[in-house]
């Protein structure tokens, strides 16, 4: 028998003594829960492969706060509200004018340095945070009503400062929170109490690479399941148990494709449901129940980030736009014998139309959007425009969020400047312009809830009262 060195034994003795010492200081500091997580796949049901890996040992931390649930009707429970599509459906009428200090500011939180927009629902705030003195994610629940935290649950992750951390919207559906974290862990909460429940991690499972700028893409949570992109070495896409977390399908990646900063999109065509995603090096459509490709085309690709997300069109368009000069196209597929075939219907310049970071809102036949000139423009159906706001109404760097709601469209200025307009193809009419946060960087999502407003800075976000008052 070969006889291995002393150096042998003594190297990994001190690296594992090292490892146990880094826990201890972790265990030592609040409330925590050691939980032993469960690998989706390893659990794996007869005929499943399995992922060859052994299961993780995840320590997390739980702290509760004093935080109570707010008494609020309405939700924003994920990535552009409901129904995806940047709405709110909430029946609040909401105010047609601000007072000369712009909207009421109910109450506002510290963040870590991000761009995480929020989720609501049942009264509480879920956002994804970066606890950057501690190095951990950090998913928080707050109250709706005054912000204070409700709980909070963090596992340490390293994540230097690219233009803020996290940048992700949590997914609540059913009992649960899923959030995916800049360096692409998938944690799943009781979404009441914090609960641990399951966690993945997309680049140590499925071979992930974290995108440049980390994880910008949203969860997808569709009835049971949740749809994921993780762009690994044979998973293009991925669908695991809402519940557990285990595997369910995975598509194939012949083209290789990573990670981009794009979410997922659901797409009813010719009698199917299906998932269409901007990738690296195009776009797909995925059936829903399989995982497998139904289409794909190389005709959308945009070099340096894709970001804002396919808007799938009742008739089987979908409408693709991005930034640094992109521009923008519509596709058109085709029913070819039972097989969705794309076809290019119209491609844009970016002086006709293009989005860095935010999606396009489809609101009554029209598309809404903020142009690279830091334009609001509206467009018709057939990418042909209607209007944009002028050179007196810009949008500084035209990275902000905007939403619609009861008619009107909020939109959001990079340094914190948020005006409101009519929606309205008519033209461009703002009834209220106000500096509602300090900035710089107010690129996250927003949410509108119960006509309250969450809106957020790099560092800092605020709930906004928007209602019409009862009250002249």
């Amino acid at each position: 028998m070969k006889t291995l060195p002393a150096s042998a034994i003594v190297i990994p003795a001190a690296a594992a003594l090292a490892g146990l010492a880094a826990l201890a200081v972790w265990m030592t500091t609040g409330s925590i829960e050691t939980l032993e997580a469960r690998v989706p796949g390893l659990d794996r049901r007869e005929g499943q492969r399995s992922l060859e890996m052994p299961r993780l040992l995840l320590v997390g931390r739980l702290t509760v706060g004093s935080g109570k649930p707010a008494d609020l009707a309405g939700g924003w429970p994920w990535f552009r509200g409901k129904e995806r599509d940047n709405i709110a459906k909430d029946q609040v009428p909401l105010a047609r004018q601000w007072p000369p200090g712009g909207p009421k500011v109910l109450w506002s939180v510290e963040l870590g340095e991000g761009h995480a927009g929020p989720a609501v629902r049942d009264g509480c705030v879920y956002l994804l945070d970066y606890d950057r003195e501690n190095a951990c994610d950090a998913l928080r629940c707050l109250s709706l009503a005054d912000g204070k935290e409700i709980w909070r649950y963090s596992y340490p992750v390293e994540v230097k400062r690219n233009h803020g951390m996290s940048r992700t919207v949590p997914a609540v559906a059913g009992s649960y929170v899923v959030a995916i974290g800049p360096k692409c862990h998938v944690t799943c909460l009781d979404a009441a109490t914090g609960k641990f429940q399951w966690m993945i991690d997309l680049v140590r499972q499925y071979g992930t690479t974290v995108p440049q700028w980390y994880a910008g893409q949203c969860p997808l949570v569709d009835g049971e399941r949740v749809i994921l992109a993780p762009g690994g070495k044979d998973a293009l896409l991925l669908a695991v148990d809402l519940k557990t977390g285990r595997e369910e399908w995975r598509t194939p990646n012949p083209r290789r494709w990573t990670m981009t900063h794009s979410s997922i999109t659901p797409l009813e065509f010719a009698g199917r449901r299906m998932y269409v995603y901007c990738g690296s090096g195009g776009v797909v459509g995925v059936d829903a129940a399989s995982g497998a490709i139904l289409w794909d085309t190389t005709e959308w690709q945009i070099k340096l980030a894709t970001v804002p997300s396919p808007i799938c069109l009742p008739d089987g368009r979908v409408f693709l736009c991005g930034g640094y000069s992109a521009g923008a196209m519509m596709l058109q597929l085709r029913d070819e014998g039972g097989t969705p075939v794309p076809r290019t219907l119209v491609r844009l310049k970016a002086r006709q139309f293009g989005s860095t970071q935010h999606t396009p809102i489809l609101y009554q036949g029209h598309l809404y959007g903020v142009r690279e000139d830091e334009q609001l423009v509206c467009l018709d159906l057939n990418c042909k425009e209607v209007w944009h706001s002028g050179p007196e109404h810009r949008f500084l760097k035209a990275r902000g969020p905007y939403l619609i709601a009861d008619g009107l469209i909020f939109v959001l200025a990079e340094d914190g400047v948020l005006a409101m307009a009519e929606a309205s193809p008519a033209g461009y009419k703002e009834l209220g312009r106000a500096q509602v946060l300090d900035g710089p960087d107010a690129w996250g999502p927003m949410a509108l809830v119960a006509g309250r407003l969450l809106a957020r800075d790099t560092v800092r976000m605020v709930c906004l009262d928007v209602r019409k008052p009862d009250k002249p």
